[in-house]
């Protein structure tokens, strides 16, 4: 791979912006496809883990004296974030390197995500 092929590896942990344009321009550069996946894999990580906590927030709230653990339980929203942190800059030092290597976590799932 060349210089110029990690650009679009690295662009594509952008959301929506870096997105579309390995989508739009780069689908037959394999590392940014590759590192396209990892950042939307990345990305549903992080809002599915937001969307889980609401869920059991909104469930646990018609429960008396239960909001308080689901306030609680926010500090597993937090420590989902920081891991996705750390899996971003992870991601992003794969992309500049030029390596295939999926995220932790998610990385195996992500890389299977149908985008070609």
């Amino acid at each position: 791979m060349s210089k110029t092929s990690r650009f679009p590896a690295v662009l594509a942990y952008l959301p929506v912006i870096g997105w579309l344009y390995v989508f739009l321009f780069e689908r037959q550069n394999t590392s940014a496809v590759y590192h396209l996946k990892q950042s939307i894999g990345l990305f549903l990580f992080l809002i599915g883990s937001v969307i889980a906590w609401a869920v059991i927030a909104w469930v646990l709230a018609w429960i008396p004296l239960m909001a308080v653990i689901s306030v609680a339980l926010f500090a597993i929203v937090i420590a989902a974030w920081i891991f996705g942190f750390v899996a971003l800059i992870m991601g992003l030092l794969n992309a500049l390197r030029n390596r295939l290597v999926p995220l932790p976590g998610f990385g195996q799932w992500a890389s299977r995500l149908p985008i070609r």
